[in-house]
């Protein structure tokens, strides 16, 4: 089942962020319990998760982006895609991508974007396969406080 977080799934969540590039689940502290209220009260934020027997095995996080070019339309943008490794190949995460692009369309975005870390091939096959392209544009990050 694909649906959007609700407040009970934070541990869940965590859990299946250790696939993700964490290491481990950060202490229960009033720092993560403040940025998750955050998250599940901002209605342009929405964290898409996949549920199989009670388990979150894949997620997607899509954030709408109220803009002022291209006609006053918004963009969203997509981060922290994961999917547990022992459900990984069977759609899951394309399965979270695809129920982004719906909230996409229905906030009248013009237009989604993502970044990845990865460089195997394996990974950026499956973003194309999603629709994505790496050729409209060159991304730029700069890392803060690392």
């Amino acid at each position: 089942m694909i649906r959007e977080a609700q407040k009970e799934d934070l541990q869940k969540i965590l859990e299946l962020y250790l696939f993700l590039h964490e290491k481990d689940i950060p202490q229960m502290s009033e720092h993560l319990a403040q940025t998750w209220e955050r998250i599940i009260e901002d209605r342009n934020h929405h964290l898409i998760v996949c549920e199989v027997d009670g388990k979150l095995v894949a997620s997607c996080v899509c954030v709408i982006i109220p803009n002022l070019t291209r006609n006053v339309r918004p963009y969203a943008f997509v981060e922290n895609v994961v999917t547990h490794e022992d459900y990984r190949g069977r759609g899951y995460a394309t399965a979270c991508l695809n129920y982004a692009k719906e909230i996409a369309k229905e906030q009248n975005c013009y237009k989604m974007m993502l970044l990845t870390g990865s460089k195997e091939v394996k990974t950026l096959d499956f973003y194309k396969n999603a629709g994505y392209n790496s050729a409209d544009k060159t991304a730029f990050i700069q890392w803060l406080g690392i």
